[in-house]
């Protein structure tokens, strides 16, 4: 009969196992990272449909801006989501222009990849307010929120850039308390600055509507965050950060990940680059018809974000900037 391990070296066999453990997965991060995966753009993607129904060719970020903001909107099957966000952004966008005549808009709907009536609805808005004021830009293929969010960006002709989800959970009106997080900043390095919407100020009334489990997974997923990537945020999956364009360019040529854990490496990225961030409480309401499947999409972003760690520290990523073909 085997007699046990005296304590000392049952956890110096513990540490060496663990420490193996973690070697092995560093190894898989590393050599399972693509390194810069190229930008690519569909043809069909290179174009917007007007409202006219003519093609146009789509701007660059690489181009002088020619509006004051942008209003990026990833949206999959969002065709029953969409038109509240769109009536709420539009209402309060139009009514800022007419008291400010000097100020103008874009708002870009990204279809990624829907299999419902998502670019017809958006389309709709398109031809009420003009293609100047509301573009659609219909992805080939599903690429993942951060995939969508990219697409946008790149097309985008704002000085500013803001990322609004579809389902119209944070009030649109609150732009402007994170154009005043912006504006806090200054002055911007480089030209370069994030506010990042917060519902953290709104954690206690979350928990009490919530299971146990799920409040386990998100007690996890914020320590894995606050553990692994960004130290500063409390609050890095609200879908509503308002980007300078120089800061946007920089940040999204850099991102890899294209699906939901999309919004850690992209602020990861930023503070590596010491690009100021703010973070501002916004009104949020939680809309039925999320996209995420609490168990699994937690699963997959804990995995997501031990690899954005890994990935960079062992050089596989690295900070450059790409071009998007």
């Amino acid at each position: 009969m085997a007699l046990p391990l005296p304590l000392p070296e049952a956890a110096a066999l513990l540490a060496a196992f663990l420490l193996l453990l973690l070697l092995l997965v560093c190894v898989i991060a590393h050599i399972t990272a693509v390194k810069m995966p190229a930008l690519h753009r569909y043809e069909e993607e290179k174009f917007f449909i007007n409202s006219e129904g003519r093609k146009e060719s789509v701007p660059s970020i690489h181009d002088p801006p020619t509006k004051e903001l942008s209003v990026v909107v990833p949206s999959y099957n969002e065709e029953d989501r969409l038109p509240l966000m769109m009536d709420e952004a539009m209402d309060f966008l139009e009514k800022r222009q007419k008291r400010d005549p000097s100020f103008t808009y874009e708002v870009i709907v990204v279809d990624d990849g829907s299999k419902d009536q998502t670019t017809k609805v958006a389309m709709k808005y398109c031809k009420k307010y003009g293609s100047d004021k509301v573009r659609v830009l219909s992805l080939v293929k599903n690429r993942g929120k951060g995939g969508a969010v990219r697409m946008g960006v790149f097309i985008s002709r704002g000085k500013k850039i803001l990322m609004a989800d579809a389902d119209g959970a944070t009030k649109f009106a609150d732009i402007e308390k994170v154009e005043e997080g912006l504006k806090n900043l200054q002055p911007w390095p480089n030209q370069m600055a994030i506010s990042c919407g917060s519902r953290a100020h709104l954690e206690k009334d979350s928990i009490a509507k919530r299971s146990y489990f799920r409040t386990l997974l998100m007690y996890g997923f914020h320590f894995l965050v606050w553990f692994l990537c960004v130290k500063e945020i409390r609050d890095t999956q609200c879908g509503f950060k308002l980007l300078t364009r120089e800061a946007a360019l920089r940040t999204f040529s850099t991102l890899h990940v294209e699906r939901w854990a999309f919004d850690v490496e992209l602020l990861y990225i930023a503070q590596h680059l010491r690009i100021p961030i703010a973070e501002v409480a916004v009104n949020w309401t939680e809309i039925e018809g999320s996209k995420l499947v609490p168990f699994w999409s937690w699963l997959q972003m804990g995995r997501d974000l031990l690899f954005i760690r890994l990935r960079y520290m062992t050089g596989a990523w690295q900070l450059e900037t790409r071009k998007c073909n």
